[in-house]
């Protein structure tokens, strides 16, 4: 095998190239032991695209939302990176990964750019390698980066710290959706869609929608974006309209108000963080690798030290001679 070519490879993804994007993501998502040298590679190049996150319970239709979407923006001439997220399984560590199948229609399409996602464990919604994946799709030209999430409850919201826009749908005939989602997955939207808005039970989901944005209305003193709702039925393409539109204009207070860079810097912040403590755990691993954590622990249980001086001590255990 050839030695791995980190410019040339950047520079490939950079001309259009799908097997040298696929190859930088394989690069993260593994984290190869050059992967630092990649980041360093692909930094200059980043900070254009429009990074838009789909989230919302299971059987809502985020995948033919997903690809809904995808088609209205490749109207505009827009290239389109997606990466789709899929749970992995606990007992095999494997995963479905069938949203490439429900966008099978825009395979062919050299301004697409699909990539299908496991989780491998990991909560919040997204698989652990995303932030940097959205880093790759961004250095390589790509106007716009779709998110889709794996069907969330109430708390997997990570999206929110990756997304510039954050799109949360919700279905009728899906039970009282609203509670069941609204502890958290719908506080962070910056645009509603109620998909399979043909069927009985829509106008109930709107309206308990504005119900709630008017009570949050009122805790809210300043200029604040008010949350759009959008009826779709992504089935038939109906809606898509009234969906870019909704986006477009999200995007252009962003701009307007400044929230779109302290956004993406609130992004950095937790890709740095995420990084950082990455880095922490294998050191920690190495350390009970080692024996120094389970004898902390074993003091611990014996009471001969409390947690906290144990964490200090093992704290100090990574950072010798400071």
């Amino acid at each position: 095998m050839p030695p791995l070519n980190i410019p040339e490879l950047v520079d490939r993804a950079r001309d259009g190239q799908p097997r040298a994007v696929a190859k930088l993501i394989s690069l993260v998502e593994h984290a190869h032991p050059r992967l630092r040298e990649v980041a360093a590679a692909l930094t200059p190049h980043t900070g254009h695209a429009r990074v838009i996150g789909l989230t919302g319970p299971p059987g809502v239709g985020k995948s033919t939302s997903t690809s809904m979407l995808l088609s209205a923006l490749r109207k505009q001439g827009q290239r389109v990176g997606v990466l789709a997220i899929d749970p992995s399984s606990p007992f095999s560590g494997g995963a479905l990964l069938g949203d490439r199948i429900r966008m099978a229609e825009h395979a062919t399409d050299p301004g697409v750019f699909i990539r299908s996602m496991a989780t491998r464990g990991h909560l919040g919604g997204l698989a652990w390698a995303t932030p940097q994946a959205v880093r790759v799709l961004d250095a390589a030209g790509f106007d716009v980066v779709l998110i889709e999430t794996v069907g969330v409850g109430q708390s997997e919201v990570d999206v929110v710290k990756l997304a510039d826009t954050t799109v949360v749908l919700l279905a009728p005939g899906l039970g009282d959706g609203i509670q069941a989602a609204k502890a958290g997955v719908l506080e962070i939207a910056d645009v509603f869609v109620v998909n399979k808005a043909d069927r009985d039970g829509a106008d109930t989901v709107v309206r308990d929608l504005k119900q709630m944005i008017s009570y949050g209305r009122r805790e809210i003193r300043g200029p604040s974006w008010r949350q759009p709702i959008v009826r779709t039925t992504a089935a038939r393409g109906e809606g898509v309209e009234d969906f870019v539109r909704a986006l477009d204009e999200h995007h252009e207070w962003l701009a307007a108000h400044g929230e779109l860079a302290r956004r993406r810097a609130h992004r950095a912040a937790s890709e740095v963080e995420a990084i950082a403590l990455r880095r922490l755990r294998a050191e920690l691993e190495d350390l009970h690798g080692g024996g120094h954590l389970s004898g902390l622990a074993e003091r611990v249980v014996s009471r001969e030290l409390d947690p906290y001086a144990a964490a200090d001590a093992l704290l100090d255990a990574l950072r010798p001679g400071q």
